[in-house]
């Protein structure tokens, strides 16, 4: 399956998702969109695909959303779309995309939605210990 993740290695919600993906036994590719964001183009689909709007898929906490003034409900999709291209770290993250669809992995659980079912085989633990899937590789709710 070709999956591609949109990922930050600092972020914990991010390298949770990387390793759920990868305990499926997938390989994804792994794109640090801090130093190789994604064209205007690819994020507006991906936001679109993740029936996400604009503003939704930006992220405030600890980036210079307020600073921008991107708190202005006046602004246009587009506009906040510029502003997430020129400042990635306003992209929140992470974004996956498979063939099965794509997710803003916030929690990182949400990955499973667009991962096939069946390919966990055991359970899986987030780094701070909370358990996503049981022993038979069933995501707990």
């Amino acid at each position: 399956m070709n999956v591609t993740i949109y990922h930050n290695p600092a972020c914990g919600t991010s390298r949770n998702t990387l390793a759920l993906v990868k305990a499926a036994g997938i390989e994804p590719t792994v794109i640090e969109y801090l130093h190789n964001p994604p064209s205007r183009e690819q994020l507006a689909k991906m936001i679109s695909d993740a029936g996400l709007s604009v503003r939704a898929a930006i992220r405030e906490k600890g980036t210079p959303y307020g600073e921008l003034g991107l708190d202005n409900p006046d602004l246009t999709d587009g506009e906040l779309l510029a502003a997430m291209i020129a400042t990635p770290i306003l992209i929140n993250r992470p974004f996956v995309v498979t063939p099965l669809g794509t997710r803003l992995a916030r929690p990182s659980e949400v990955v499973l939605d667009i991962l096939p079912a069946d390919a966990f085989k055991g359970p899986f633990t987030k780094e701070d210990g909370e358990q996503v899937l049981d022993q038979e590789g069933k995501r707990i709710v």
